[in-house]
């Protein structure tokens, strides 16, 4: 049979899997983080139809004569080229600035994804739309044990942060120097206890002959007093503080300036305890509970792994990869370290299919499929003139 049909037929199966190859990128056109793919052809064996031979005293050499059995996929390369940002506001909904994927397991098999599309489920675990779980580190009482081994990534929904005793507050401002003596001003603010219990502290400034004097008292009965003085610039030169009840006031900021009347408690460092209320994703992958008491605690941070060989990696469905001998192994770590993206929070990955290539490809492909198809033909109209040879 003539060499140039099978070419032909090799040449069919190619082009029609650049073709299955072309469609499923147009498919996943709006796939998140999906990875477009491209075919990569090679020549099959060349039949030696005569060698090569070396020059003479009197005759020079000879090539090599070839003819080439057609053509085969050599590979099909999966291009990593990130896609564009799309916005959804979700906080849940994560993107990566960069190289690496997101870890997640899915029926005990660790999966690599660049989707970033999670969602809390009923046990509080961030988990894809397949049900894959994010993998990362989860904190300890606000510190993040990374390094060890790695874990489903959980928002406590039921988190409790412990109630904090107030030991120290600050007084900032200013006490006019030109007040009347006898002159009042009453401050105060709340402070706890170690159950989270709260009573008010209260500090009464009275003007004086020599600057102001300060009696604190707080709901528990406890009182202190003291006596601040200023020197003709302003600037406190006795009385920083005052304890009441276990608790010291700094006042030490406090000025004596003419006609302003601004003094007031800046802060107290205790709290009652609180329950998580929500929760936001920083750059470095960490996510920050926000308590109904105002503190901020990390509850985790999301892991994210590179390979030496991307390519390498197989593609295991669901926009997930698994990890190949040619990939080499994952290499964890949190986002921002080196050869690892950043997070962010709220948007998705988009496919990186470019269907303007895409479509050329397709017409590439159909047009190869076609030639070929034309040399099967030609191929057989010369059978035929030789079957009719004999008539």
């Amino acid at each position: 049979m003539l060499r140039s049909l099978y070419s032909g037929i090799s040449g069919l199966r190619s082009h029609q899997t650049m073709l299955d190859v072309t469609g499923n990128n147009i498919a996943n056109v709006n796939t998140t983080a999906f990875k477009g793919s491209a075919v990569q052809f090679q020549d099959t064996l060349s039949q030696l139809v005569q060698g090569a031979t070396g020059p003479g005293a009197q005759t020079g050499g000879t090539n090599p004569a070839q003819i080439g059995l057609g053509v085969l996929v050599a590979g099909i390369s999966t291009n990593f080229t990130q896609g564009a940002a799309q916005a959804t506001g979700r906080p849940t909904d994560m993107m990566i600035n960069g190289d690496g994927f997101f870890v997640t397991k899915v029926g005990g098999e660790t999966v690599y994804t660049r989707a970033g599309s999670f969602d809390p489920d009923a046990q509080g675990r961030l988990v894809g739309p397949g049900g894959a779980i994010l993998q990362g580190w989860n904190a300890v009482n606000g510190v993040i044990q990374q390094g060890g081994a790695l874990g489903d990534v959980t928002i406590p929904l039921n988190a409790v942060t412990p109630a904090t005793a107030t030991t120290a507050g600050a007084i900032t401002g200013n006490l006019p120097s030109d007040a009347v003596l006898g002159d009042q001003l009453v401050r105060d603010v709340d402070v706890y206890d170690g159950t989270g219990a709260s009573r008010k502290l209260t500090l009464t400034f009275t003007k004086t002959a020599a600057g102001w004097n300060v009696a604190g008292a707080d709901a528990n009965g406890a009182t202190a007093n003291g006596a601040l003085t200023f020197d003709n610039t302003g600037t406190l030169t006795a009385g920083g503080t005052l304890a009441v009840g276990g608790i010291t006031v700094d006042l030490s900021t406090v000025t004596g300036y003419a006609g302003i009347t601004t003094v007031a408690f800046k802060n107290q460092n205790g709290s009652a305890s609180g329950t998580l209320q929500s929760f936001s994703l920083s750059k470095d992958g960490t996510i920050i509970g926000l308590f109904s008491n105002g503190d901020k605690q990390a509850v985790g941070r999301i892991a994210l792994a590179t390979f030496v060989n991307p390519g390498g990696l197989e593609k295991a469905g669901g926009s997930t990869y698994r990890a190949t001998v040619n990939s080499g192994a994952a290499e964890l770590g949190g986002p921002g370290e080196a050869g690892l993206g950043t997070l962010q929070s709220g948007s998705l990955e988009m496919s990186n299919v470019d269907l303007s290539q895409e479509f050329t490809n397709l017409i590439v492909a159909q047009r190869g499929f076609q030639a070929n198809a034309r040399i099967i033909t030609t191929s057989d109209e010369v059978l035929q003139e030789l079957t009719n040879l004999k008539r």
